[in-house]
């Protein structure tokens, strides 16, 4: 298989509508029109449930081992993420008398800003994951050359 410029350009496209999406319905909920925001969380949950949906389909019918192996490893990930979401954040906001909505309110903005900080992460490694496979098949092509002109 040879890698160039334009092997992970659907990938990349894919990053980019996916950004996209989340920049403007963050825009579209920020005018505070609480029934668009329901409509929104709505479509998003949706679409959530759909790639999860897709990613367990590939974990048991992939026919590639390491597809499988990868796809799994993020679905883990990913329920882990929601478990932290759904108990271990409510633990570490403990309700007092009064304040529980604004607690709830309090983990749900940091398990937000903490998935926007994963997700920075993970396309840092998408990078250097990339670059990675570039920079291996780039040696085999120079090997090659070398092996040609001697």
């Amino acid at each position: 298989m040879k890698l160039n410029q334009d092997f992970f350009a659907i990938k990349l496209y894919e990053m980019e509508q996916q950004y996209g999406k989340l920049q403007s319905r963050l825009r579209i909920c920020g005018g505070e029109d609480h029934e668009k925001i329901r409509e929104e969380l709505e479509k998003a949950e949706d679409e959530y449930e759909e790639k999860t949906l897709l990613l367990r389909e590939s974990v048991a019918e992939s026919r590639s081992q390491a597809v499988s192996v990868l796809a799994k490893a993020q679905l883990e990930c990913q329920q882990k993420a929601e478990k932290l979401l759904k108990e271990q954040l409510e633990q570490c906001f403990p309700s007092k008398p009064g304040q529980g909505k604004e607690n709830e309110a309090e983990a749900a903005a940091l398990y937000a800003e903490y998935a926007m900080d994963f997700s920075t992460q993970a396309m840092q490694y998408a990078l250097i994951a990339a670059l990675k496979a570039i920079d291996l098949q780039m040696s085999i092509e120079e090997e090659r050359r070398k092996e040609n002109d001697e």
